[in-house]
C-alpha cells in the first residue's frame, strides 16, 4: 500500500499519482490541504525522508516569502509552526511505501517507490517520456 500527500493543483503530484495509478499499486491518497497536518505527522515523515522543516518548505507558490520564512536565521520550529498553520507551505508530493518515503520532485522519484514500474509508455504532463514502451525507464 502506497500513501500519497497529495495536491491535485500541482502538475508533480498529478504526475506521481498517474504513475501509481498505472503502476497498479493499491494506494490511498491524502489530499493534505484539506486535512492539514499534525504535528506528529510532519515530524514523522520528515524523519523518514531524511527532510526538516526547511528542507521541505514550498518556496515558490506559497506564502513562505511573506511570512518571512525564506529570511535567514528562521528556526526550524517557526517553519513547522507555519506549515501547520498553512498547510501549502509542505512542499509536495510526499509518498509513503513499504520501500521508504520520500519528496517526490522530480516526479520520477516515485518510481523508486514501486513494487512494480507501470507498463509503457508512460508520459510526464508535459510531454516527457518517463518509460518506454518496452516498460524500461528512460534517461
Amino acid at each position: 500500500m502506497i500513501v500519497i500527500h497529495h495536491n491535485p493543483a500541482c502538475g508533480t503530484s498529478r504526475n506521481v499519482l498517474r504513475l501509481i495509478e498505472a503502476s497498479g499499486t493499491g494506494h490511498v491518497v491524502i489530499n493534505y490541504l484539506d486535512t492539514g497536518w499534525t504535528r506528529a505527522q510532519l515530524l514523522g515523515l520528515f524523519a523518514a525522508a531524511g527532510l526538516t522543516p526547511r528542507t521541505a518548505l514550498r518556496e515558490t507558490k506559497s506564502p513562505a516569502a511573506e511570512l518571512g520564512l525564506l529570511e535567514a536565521g528562521v528556526s526550524e520550529e517557526t517553519i513547522l509552526e507555519a506549515m501547520l498553520e498553512h498547510p501549502v507551505l509542505v512542499n509536495r508530493p510526499i509518498v509513503c511505501s513499504p520501500r521508504g518515503v520520500r519528496l517526490c520532485r522530480p516526479s520520477e522519484t516515485v518510481l523508486e517507490l514501486l513494487e512494480a514500474l507501470p507498463p509503457g509508455p508512460v508520459y510526464k504532463e508535459d510531454g516527457e517520456l518517463l518509460i518506454d514502451e518496452r516498460g524500461e525507464r528512460v534517461g
